[in-house]
């Protein structure tokens, strides 16, 4: 009896420190290449392995949008799955087998990529660059 109670004790401890840390990134500030915004941000849960970004468009880009889609808004946010491989976070696969892009971040770095794959062939572009970085050790 005594044997059951310290295994339910030491799996319980076992469980609750292992999922205690989440690591949370958040990278804003950030400009790209064509559009204009007032605000643009990315926010890297490695825990919940999501990513969300949050926008606002300027009122140039937003114009220049609004023209060919009605739907669009000027202040919008998605969200996205990501996974950790060898240091580089990416977005899942977004598209068909043989043509997808992703969203490409390296850990640490300020810039953000797209990589896009047409029939096995890579190409990498950068998209912005951010100018502040925030790591967040969260505690559940």
């Amino acid at each position: 009896m005594r044997e059951n109670k310290f295994l339910i004790f030491f799996l319980s401890f076992f469980f609750i420190s292992f999922n205690s840390n989440s690591e949370i990134i958040v990278l804003s500030k950030c400009d790209h290449k064509e559009d204009g915004f007032l605000k643009n941000e990315y926010i890297l849960n490695l825990n919940e392995l999501i990513m969300t970004r949050n926008y606002v468009y300027n009122e140039k880009t937003y114009q220049k949008y609004k023209i060919t889609d009605l739907s669009v808004k000027k202040k919008n946010s998605y969200v996205r799955n990501i996974y950790e491989e060898d240091g580089i976070i990416l977005t899942l696969k977004h598209g068909y087998p043989q043509f997808y892009t992703q969203i490409l971040f390296k850990k640490d770095k300020p810039e953000i990529f797209v990589k896009a794959v047409l029939n096995d062939v890579e190409s990498l572009s950068k998209i912005s660059t951010c100018k502040k970085i925030e790591k967040f050790d969260q505690e559940s």
